[in-house]
């Protein structure tokens, strides 16, 4: 299992721990960051919840061979995978989530921190969404909550062309909270965290669901559209190209499409 978790003064943490894979997620990982994530729900010690990952990188994203060969199914099986179950899992925590990006964060990476509630991200930070280039579309939520943060153009940039962009451009577009020195990301997420040890946990909690509730219905609509979407497209000849070309390490050749 490469998902660490630990509750600590009332922060249940969540660790993606696969540095030698850039911490790319597999199945099993978010199956276990799902469990995670209904645990801290349940557990009335806990107050905020911690994601995070190793110095030098949050996450690359899925991990593309486990992720072909338990790919999502298509219609409402595909929301039954452990991916959308994450996502799932993620939308309905009640209690305030808070990101420490310490680095890379591509595709999912960047996507699952639209739903946190605090994201701190370190001045190493890179992060990306490269779907298209994939051959596939935008998930969790991104197609709709992109373009509202950033305006239609700059998200075309980020969502058709897949531009990176900078931590100091995550937080002028509203993804993030701030940018701090890498060996300082962590341990400044975790005290905002164990801040609300000391604030009533009923009102943080009703106060989250009536921030989140005018967007919610919408939000489970779009990922559902999106994810139906993104399994018919992991099938497509256009994401085959782009898989085979990165197993081979050359750029994918979509000429003929």
């Amino acid at each position: 299992m490469s998902i660490k978790t630990a509750t600590l003064n009332g922060v249940a943490t969540i660790e993606i721990a696969r540095p030698e894979k850039k911490n790319a997620l597999t199945v099993a990982m978010y199956e276990a960051m799902t469990a995670a994530l209904h645990a801290a729900k349940a557990d009335p010690a806990v107050r905020a919840v911690l994601i995070t990952g190793q110095p030098g990188v949050f996450t690359s994203g899925n991990d593309i061979e486990d992720f072909m060969t338990r790919a999502p199914g298509q219609g409402s099986d595909a929301m039954d995978s452990p991916v959308f179950l994450f996502m799932r899992a993620l939308l309905d925590c009640d209690k305030p989530v808070v990101a420490a990006v310490t680095g890379a964060a591509v595709g999912i990476g960047t996507t699952m921190l639209l739903h946190c509630d605090f994201v701190y991200v370190s001045d190493e930070a890179r992060l990306a969404m490269p779907f298209v280039a994939l051959g596939l579309v935008p998930e969790f939520g991104s197609s709709l909550v992109v373009p509202q943060l950033m305006g239609h153009r700059k998200a075309a940039e980020k969502l058709l062309l897949g531009d990176p962009f900078t931590p100091e451009q995550a937080v002028e577009c509203g993804i993030a909270n701030a940018v701090l020195p890498a060996a300082e990301v962590v341990n400044h997420a975790r005290r905002v965290a164990e801040r609300f040890n000391t604030l009533p946990p009923g009102a943080v909690r009703e106060a989250k669901q009536l921030m989140r509730a005018p967007q919610h219905k919408m939000l489970l609509e779009v990922i559902a559209t999106e994810g139906e979407l993104f399994a018919r497209r992991l099938r497509s000849p256009e994401a085959m190209e782009a898989f085979q070309a990165f197993f081979q390490k050359r750029k994918p050749d979509f000429s003929k499409f």
